[in-house]
């Protein structure tokens, strides 16, 4: 006897046809000519297939962002925020990759439109704050917090503010386009950052004992 069609099977093939062609279009026209209809027809199904599912055209592509954020870290094998007992040298590694996904147009192209919708539209930037920046964020305010507890932050650091003072001027510099976004940048981020809130641990050694070498 013939089974029937699996249509939950069926399904997720049409979803994961919907995302792929909606991260495609958006790098190839951008997200104010990117439509509904085109996306339809790119992933060859009905647009009201896509209604049922999304309400806009910037909820679609928050959700196959979140999916290429995810194939993104299984392709990598990157289960959490790295701890090789080294703050500096881990935070310096994750800012590092960022700077090379923001220069990928599969991440790029999908991060401004949805940037620049997410202005506009409070609902779809609350989702795009809940489902994909905080996590990210959690996992610095994780680390940072074990190397608070490690010695390596002073104790009374902030770790959100922390977090936001790493993230804010590289996402700045990208999204403005003020200057190149390169792993030099991101380094000396990081070496600035750790100075000023306690992260370096004989400068903080040197301000104990009152010998910091003409360091205010």
């Amino acid at each position: 006897m013939t089974k029937p069609p699996d249509s939950s099977r069926r399904s997720e093939h049409s979803r994961r046809a919907i995302l792929d062609s909606a991260l495609a279009l958006v790098g190839e026209v951008g997200y104010n000519k990117l439509t509904i209809e085109a996306i339809a027809a790119r992933a060859g199904v009905g647009k009201q297939t896509i209604y049922r599912w999304w309400p806009s055209k910037g909820a679609v592509l928050l959700d196959a962002s979140l999916a290429l954020s995810g194939e993104a870290w299984t392709d990598t094998g990157w289960a959490g925020f790295p701890d090789t007992g080294d703050l500096a040298a881990d935070l310096k590694s994750v800012l590092r990759a960022t700077v090379d996904e923001f220069a990928d147009p599969r991440y790029e192209a999908p991060a401004r439109a949805l940037t620049a919708v997410g202005a506009t539209d409070p609902d779809l930037a609350a989702r795009f704050t809940e489902q994909l920046l905080e996590p990210q964020l959690a996992l610095y305010e994780a680390r940072l917090r074990a190397g608070r507890e490690a010695g390596q932050l002073a104790a009374d650091a902030d770790v959100r503010l922390v977090t936001e003072m790493l993230v804010g001027p590289l996402t700045y510099r990208w999204l403005m386009r003020t200057a190149p976004l390169t792993h030099a940048f991101t380094d000396a981020l990081v070496d600035s950052v750790l100075g000023g809130v306690g992260g370096t641990r004989d400068l903080r050694d040197a301000r104990d004992t009152g010998d910091t070498g003409g360091v205010a």
